[in-house]
Formats: C-alpha cells, sequence, structure tokens
C-alpha cells in the first residue's frame, strides 16, 4: 500500500489554454477577416498566390514546398494581416518538428514575388561589335583602293585611254561633260592631232550600247554609253566602232561632226581613219 498521490494522481493537466487556442491557419483567417480583407486582396498585397493562401488558412503546408517555405509565407501573411508573425511561426515549429538546419536555398516565398528582372547594357558586347565594324570599313576601303589602283595601272600599261568611272581620281586636265545638245567639248576638239584618229561618242538623246576598237582590234570600250554621257576614243591609224541604238549617238571625227541621220534602234558598224572623217 502506497502512501501519498498515485501515479495517476501525478499526471499533469492538460493545458486546455493549449488546445483551445486556434491553429496557425485559423488565425491567419481570423485576422484578415477582420482587417476587411478578401483572399484576393493579401494574395495581390503579398503575392503569394491564391491557392496557397487558401491551403495555409486550412492548416495544409504542403503546397508550400517545404517547412523553410511554409515559415516565409506565415510571415508574409501575417505581416498583411497585421499579426506579429513571431509567435505563429513559434507554433508552427512546435508542431511540426522543430526549426531545421538553415538552407541556402532561397525561400520560395521569393520566388512567388513578381520581380521584373533589371538588365544594364551590355557594353563589352557593344565594344566589340563596334571595333567589327571599324576594322571591317577600313579593310573594305584599302580593299576598293588597291582595286582602282591596279585597274589605272593595267589600261595605262596596255596603252589604251582609262575608263573614266565614278570612282576615279579627277584628272589634272578635265574634259568638259558632253552636252546634250551634242556639242564637243573645246578640249575633244583640240585633243585631234592629225597624225592620229580622234572619235568622240556623245550620247545626247538616249543611251545606247558601244563597242570601241583600235586598229589591232583591242578592245577599247565595250558597255553602255548613259544619256548626257560621251567616251573619246584615239588611235594611231583607225577607229573601229558598233553602235546599238545608233539614233541616240552623236559622232564627232577628228574634231568634225559627223552628219549621218542614223536611225533611232538601228545598229551600225563604222570605221574612221586619219584626215577627214570617212566612215567606212
Amino acid at each position: 500500500m502506497s502512501i501519498g498521490n498515485s501515479p495517476e494522481d501525478e499526471r499533469p493537466f492538460p493545458d486546455e489554454s493549449q488546445e483551445a487556442r486556434p491553429s496557425v491557419g485559423r488565425m491567419l483567417q481570423q485576422a484578415r477577416i477582420a482587417a476587411g480583407l478578401t483572399v484576393d486582396d493579401v494574395s495581390s498585397a503579398t503575392r503569394v498566390r491564391i491557392a496557397i493562401v487558401h491551403a495555409i488558412e486550412a492548416d495544409d503546408f504542403a503546397p508550400c514546398g517545404g517547412d523553410v517555405y511554409a515559415r516565409g509565407h506565415i510571415r508574409t501573411l501575417a505581416r498583411a494581416v497585421r499579426l506579429d508573425p513571431e509567435p505563429l511561426i513559434a507554433r508552427y515549429d512546435a508542431e511540426h518538428g522543430g526549426r531545421p538546419a538553415p538552407t541556402p536555398a532561397a525561400p520560395l516565398f521569393e520566388a512567388e514575388r513578381i520581380r521584373p528582372e533589371r538588365r544594364g547594357p551590355n557594353w563589352t558586347a557593344a565594344m566589340v561589335a563596334a571595333i567589327v565594324v571599324v576594322i571591317g570599313f577600313v579593310g573594305f576601303t584599302a580593299f576598293k583602293g588597291g582595286d582602282d589602283s591596279g585597274d589605272a595601272k593595267s589600261q595605262l600599261a596596255e596603252g589604251g585611254t582609262p575608263v573614266v568611272s565614278k570612282s576615279a581620281s579627277p584628272k589634272p586636265t578635265k574634259e568638259k561633260p558632253a552636252k546634250p545638245t551634242g556639242e564637243p567639248s573645246d578640249s575633244a576638239i583640240a585633243a585631234a592631232p592629225q597624225d592620229k584618229v580622234t572619235v568622240q561618242v556623245s550620247a545626247p538623246n538616249g543611251r545606247s550600247w558601244i563597242s570601241a576598237k583600235d586598229h589591232n582590234g583591242r578592245m577599247l570600250f565595250d558597255g553602255l554609253l548613259k544619256k548626257g554621257q560621251s567616251k573619246t576614243f584615239q588611235d594611231s591609224s583607225k577607229i573601229n566602232l558598233i553602235l546599238g541604238d545608233a539614233g541616240a549617238i552623236e559622232l564627232y571625227v577628228n574634231g568634225k561632226k559627223i552628219e549621218d541621220t542614223f536611225r533611232p534602234g538601228s545598229v551600225e558598224r563604222l570605221t574612221y581613219t586619219k584626215g577627214d572623217p570617212v566612215a567606212g
């Protein structure tokens, strides 16, 4: 027979206040209702999804993705409904096995929030692109200049008259461009020595394809003569011409205008020699 209280009498009385205290989710829900907020209001203010807010208020923390994330959501929701989050987190820890060791993972609730990503300008890529453009431009300019000088040297070595192009450098002695009236320039007439044959081809009335060869059959020009342009050819004895549209062409041979009337669209093959202009 024992003296005093029995073991049954030594059992602690149940903590009725602890059992009567509402759960974490219930406390958050009551505070939200007391603040006059809806679930949508809380979700918009905290950027926590509506489904997660409903689950936490029902004490279902599985959608949070773990204890660390659940604590973050509880703290965020408590502040939104004007509650002190620390007692709620302490109760959550007591009901779920205590606070675990810190984890380096970023809280999930931060990922739930909509944060625009700010990116500054990529200055490195811009500088590299600018350098590439400059190098390419310099290389193209050098290559183009080399081609132009090479073409001029090859034409002078062949003994022919260089073809004037848009990219050619200006010469010391400039010829006046042919006028639509068809009158030869003074320089073209002055450049007609008696011991050579000089032919000036002008296109005052339209464009025409022309071909010019010297007495050896060497090609002096083969291409399109646009309206308003002119070409001058010179040889020691003979110039052979082919006019694709003779009606658009006016000729000056050895400083004198050829008065022949060519029909528009007609193809003419002509040969001129020294002295008075005589078409062959």
